[in-house]
């Protein structure tokens, strides 16, 4: 169920809605589509009334997970299936499908039944299906969440190419937040049926505007704090300079700190310092538990720490972002819960970093 939901798209851009299963993203989309009318409320495409519109009528069409392929048509007809019912001619249709099939680079596969196509390829077809009509929008409900994970890269930047090259809007439904952040213009976080931020990209994991939102874009620290002044806030015991500003003067707030944006060095009296709870190597970074006061800090760095050692950690002013209390603080941002999980992985499998701090 949505509730106060107010979307705007814009012409020719990639938005993306994401958040957890049951948030209200499909519904979203089938709102949109006409499959699902909504109980109050309107829909307006190009500043005109289509709520009660039905799906065929709107320039609208939608590509589900499982591509709803004609399994008794090949490659050609399934592509030139839309086309048909709307009484295009035979030329004007050979013409269109050859374009999207080139546009989609499954040249030479007309003639291919769609059960022999491997899922990216059938995907493929979906896409040149939905796109010959010529949609002003085009809605992706979760359209590869059945791909491997290489190929679902592969068709991430394929999509995005498409929207580039076409010019239509595209509205992407995911809970994958890699997959917002990469490819989207706009990223619409939503929970619990209400839109949560919209930003772009860069805007929504640098400046989170809840508990919610920080945690949900990736990893967070997320933090009890009060900012004293502008330019100051205080957590953890200790007093850091900020880039934020226009709070209450000691407004009770949640700081949120980014584990790459933490620099560790030797501990000292001028920083925070805890002990080092697990290490774990993740290929390109180490993804360390800190234990600072009973919470649990993970920080993500390339250099190496030991279990049970002592550090100390630098964060510099832009590194730490102030929130208003919302009605998610106290959710998240402790990773208590994940240091319990990482002492049966860590110390099992062997995978514990050995060297010094540097």
């Amino acid at each position: 169920m949505l509730r106060d939901f107010s979307l705007d798209i814009g012409d020719r851009e990639f938005v993306t809605l994401l958040g957890p299963s049951g948030c209200g993203k499909t519904t979203t989309l089938r709102i949109i589509g006409g499959f699902t009318r909504p109980d109050s409320g309107d829909v307006f495409f190009k500043g005109r009334k289509i709520t009660n519109l039905p799906p065929h009528k709107r320039e609208v069409n939608t590509i589900f997970q499982k591509y709803a392929l004609f399994p008794h048509l090949n490659v050609y007809d399934n592509v030139a299936f839309g086309m048909r019912v709307h009484g295009k001619s035979e030329r004007e249709i050979k013409s269109k499908v050859s374009e999207m099939l080139s546009m989609v680079n499954l040249q030479g596969f007309e003639h291919r039944g769609v059960n022999q196509l491997s899922g990216g390829q059938q995907q493929r077809v979906a896409i040149a299906r939905a796109l010959a009509n010529g949609p002003k929008v085009l809605l992706l409900d979760e359209p590869l969440g059945a791909l491997d994970m290489k190929l679902r890269k592969d068709m991430q930047n394929e999509l995005k190419k498409i929207q580039k090259q076409t010019g239509i809007t595209f509205l992407f439904v995911t809970h994958d937040q890699e997959e917002a952040l990469s490819m989207s213009d706009e990223v619409v976080v939503m929970d619990k049926g209400a839109i949560q931020q919209i930003g772009t990209p860069l805007d929504i994991y640098n400046e989170p505007k809840n508990a919610f939102v920080a945690d949900f874009i990736g990893e967070s620290n997320i933090l009890d704090g009060r900012m004293r002044e502008d330019y100051l806030v205080e957590f953890s015991g200790r007093k850091f300079r900020c880039e934020d500003k226009g709070f209450r003067t000691d407004e009770p707030v949640d700081v949120v700190i980014r584990p790459e944006d933490i620099c560790i060095i030797p501990p000292d009296e001028n920083h925070l310092s805890g002990t080092v709870q697990n290490v774990t190597f993740k290929g390109v970074f180490y993804e360390i538990i800190v234990d600072v006061h009973g919470f649990k800090w993970m920080i993500q760095t390339i250099n190496r720490a030991t279990s049970g050692t002592e550090i100390g950690f630098d964060i510099q002013p832009d590194g730490i972002h102030v929130m208003h209390k919302s009605e998610y603080s106290g959710t998240f941002g402790d990773y208590s819960s994940f240091s319990d999980e990482m002492d049966e992985s860590v110390t099992g499998t062997g995978l514990e970093a050995e060297g010094s701090v540097t």
